[in-house]
């Protein structure tokens, strides 16, 4: 009987989801400046049950030149808008670019999961070292999940319920001449 309590407690403790499992996350979590970034958007689950029928994600100033990949079954819907400050994006300075994007339309069982897909580049004045976050909300046929909490310079968002999926930038790779 003493050996059963403890195994017990041990397979209580395996089956309980790891957090970083229950939120919105990128693939990728690291990334140079000065670089193009894929940002896959991990979606593990559904809204207490229900199925995800939208998610919306807020671009962060510095990744611009953003597109979509497009999901079958869901329609894209793009905000633009101008930048705080002007950017340098293939040899041109861009002002203005896109702000947000929503995928919507389609229906992702909480049984199931799946990615949204971005594609745009990493400015090379963000500091390395820093995190970029992209505050996002799942929306379900009942209810939304809103990760869009972030911390404080200094903070992690591991203290938080519901943190934005963030990247860390590394410092720009440096190309061959």
């Amino acid at each position: 009987m003493r050996i059963l309590v403890p195994v017990a407690a041990m397979l209580g403790v395996l089956l309980l989801p790891a957090p970083s499992f229950a939120h919105v996350t990128l693939a990728v979590k690291e990334a140079p400046v000065g670089a193009d970034y894929k940002a896959t958007f991990r979606v593990p689950h559904g809204c207490k049950g229900s199925a995800t029928v939208k998610l919306s994600v807020e671009m962060p100033d510095g990744f611009v030149g953003v597109k979509p990949q497009p999901k079958p079954g869901w329609q894209i819907d793009i905000v633009r808008g101008a930048y705080d400050k002007p950017y340098r994006h293939y040899r041109s300075e861009v002002t203005e670019g896109v702000k947000s994007v929503t995928w919507s339309g389609g229906r992702l069982p909480d049984a199931y999961y799946d990615e949204f897909v971005l594609m745009g580049y990493l400015d090379k004045g963000l500091l390395p070292g820093s995190r970029l976050y992209f505050p996002t909300v799942q929306t379900c046929e009942q209810g939304a999940a809103r990760w869009t909490e972030t911390p404080p310079d200094g903070k992690a968002s591991d203290n938080y319920r519901s943190p934005a999926p963030s990247l860390k930038l590394l410092p720009s790779v440096a190309s061959p001449d």
